[in-house]
């Protein structure tokens, strides 16, 4: 059975944060689906200036059968994501559903800090933010996971976390596997 990934973007996400999980989870064989949390299908990242045109919308979907979510990081991306009340529904459906949750850079303080998905979690974060999240137990790791809350640091760290989420949807082999092909 396939393996089903989400990852959530809005204009002003960091491009690696969201580029590397979605090259690195497709060569795993990952079915991944690209989300715009806005009406338009073409988002734009914060520092390239990079257009993506996203698969869907994430208002056009009308099922959730993602065995993970994917939360880029960068500024205002992570704000913007927050705003929206559609990734809000989305990231508690799937925490209800123990599903994965993967949030990087700003976005496990910006994004999943507030609805709570954090309240007694080891979560790592983009350095400084972590003050935000005192109801959260905070670790100098680049990626930490803990339970289906899987966590890192920046663009810096991105590929590490993608080879995580591999790991976790897949196996070690098969996340180890990715990481060796591209040289991580």
């Amino acid at each position: 059975m396939t393996k089903k990934a989400i990852i959530l973007l809005a204009d002003g996400f960091e491009d690696v944060e969201a580029v590397t999980p979605i090259d690195y989870l497709r060569r795993a064989g990952i079915e991944v689906t690209t989300a715009s949390i806005s009406g338009s299908l073409t988002v734009t990242s914060r520092w390239g200036g990079i257009k993506l045109i996203t698969d869907t919308t994430l208002a056009e979907l009308d099922e959730y059968g993602w065995d993970a979510v994917v939360v880029p990081g960068g500024m205002p991306g992570a704000s913007n994501l927050a705003a929206s009340k559609e990734t809000g529904l989305l990231l508690r459906k799937m925490a209800d559903e123990n599903k994965l949750i993967c949030a990087i850079c700003a976005s496990p303080v910006i994004v999943l800090g507030p609805l709570g998905l954090l309240k007694g979690k080891k979560f790592t974060c983009y350095p400084g933010m972590e003050d935000k999240i005192p109801e959260g137990i905070w670790l100098d790791d680049r990626v930490v996971v803990d339970g289906n809350i899987i966590t890192s640091r920046g663009a810096g760290t991105a590929g590490q976390w993608s080879i995580v989420i591999i790991q976790k949807l897949l196996d070690e082999a098969a996340g180890k596997k990715i990481a060796e092909d591209i040289l991580l």
